[in-house]
């Protein structure tokens, strides 16, 4: 697919940014246009995010989404206006078929990543697969994760390092794992930034997070030669509906950005 061939063919690394889950329209408009802005400018390859729905929540009255259909719609719109491709989550077959209407990546959560039936209904969509590492998987395990995408006839399959569980309610990056899938998965590797950084399992039900590392994480990742990097973000974290204690807010991405081009352009 041409969105793989592209990231494999650049010399910057790509980024896969935008809020946790579709809250509405407008905001998914405001954040693609200003990222787009920037990442034009720095020659970076973006796909935006935005999950559609949100089925992994710690407590029943958690925030789910405004409703499938209408989200989804609201990725196309993001998709047509910016030119721009779009990735989100699926949790179940059905919805790889559904969300495929829509969007360029479908992305498989990481506790889900072994699901066999989601991995080949996503790949049989023949849209890009992204693929999270299970917080409880070793980085050479995801090998027979991405042989299943590739088993069902879709070569278009990138992996995500999201975090390893490091005690109950926290999280650890190791970083030799995203040359190790680089060499074992033989496709693109992005971290995931933000998630990395959450602190699960809370004892509220809310997941908590450490946003003030996000940096950090990042130019670790860039300088150990991540392929690509994801960021949630929104305007107001603390007023997200979804995962606001681990995202970086909007107006720090530019910053940020030129901080990871200037580490890329260092070690090519």
């Amino acid at each position: 697919m041409k969105l793989i061939e592209e990231i494999k063919n650049s010399e910057m690394f790509f980024l896969l940014a935008g809020p946790c889950v579709i809250e509405g329209e407008e905001m998914a408009l405001r954040i693609a246009e200003h990222i787009k802005g920037i990442t034009d400018r720095l020659k970076v390859p973006y796909v935006f995010k935005g999950s559609f729905k949100k089925a992994n929540r710690s407590r029943l009255d958690s925030f789910t989404g405004i409703g499938d259909e209408k989200a989804l719609k609201i990725l196309s719109k993001v998709r047509k206006e910016f030119g721009i491709p779009v990735v989100t989550d699926i949790h179940s077959p059905e919805d790889a078929l559904k969300a495929a209407e829509y969007v360029d990546v479908l992305q498989i959560p990481a506790f889900l990543c072994r699901q066999t039936d989601l991995l080949v209904a996503a790949a049989k969509t023949g849209k890009v697969v992204n693929v999270k590492k299970g917080q409880f998987l070793s980085p050479e395990a995801m090998r027979f994760t991405v042989e299943k995408v590739r088993e069902s006839q879709n070569s278009n399959v990138m992996v995500t390092e999201r975090g390893t569980t490091f005690g109950y309610q926290d999280l650890v990056v190791d970083y030799r794992g995203i040359r190790i899938m680089q060499q074992e998965c033989r496709c693109p590797v992005v971290l995931d930034v933000t998630h990395s950084l959450q602190q699960p399992n809370q004892s509220s039900g809310v997941t908590g997070g450490q946003p003030e590392l996000i940096e950090t994480i990042a130019k670790a990742g860039i300088a150990v030669g991540a392929d690509g990097i994801f960021i949630e973000t929104h305007m107001e974290p603390a007023q997200a509906k979804s995962d606001g204690a681990n995202m970086l807010r909007l107006d720090l991405v530019e910053g940020l950005l030129e901080k990871l081009v200037r580490i890329r352009k260092a070690i090519l």
